[in-house]
């Protein structure tokens, strides 16, 4: 199941959380991390040690999953999880995530 799907079958308060990990397991996958390895959602990609060919990957396979389109723009001009996060649910999925947008804490 894709995960535009199970988005979509998700309660609006749990959507966020589905989108969270969704987002950070491909982060993992592509710096080969463990599930219990701690990534933090606030720093740039680059400083983590990722090159524009892996946030490309990412880019698609997100793309993938959702079956709409990521601005390449935004991934590389706002470069953390949390920026990424704010904008796939604000413009991406604005339909699924409607006024709830994803605190920033």
């Amino acid at each position: 199941m894709l995960a535009i799907e199970r988005l979509h079958e998700l309660p609006p308060s749990e959507r966020r959380g589905e989108l969270e990990e969704l987002v950070i397991t491909e982060f993992k996958t592509t710096l080969m991390m463990t599930e219990d390895d701690e990534l933090p959602l606030d720093m740039s990609y680059f400083e983590l040690g990722f090159t524009s060919l892996g946030l490309t990957e990412i880019k698609e396979r997100l793309e993938t999953q959702l079956g709409r389109p990521v601005s390449t723009n935004v991934l590389f001009n706002s470069p953390t999880m949390e920026r990424l996060l704010s904008y796939l649910a604000d413009e991406v999925l604005a339909d699924l995530f409607g006024s709830l947008s994803m605190p920033t804490d």
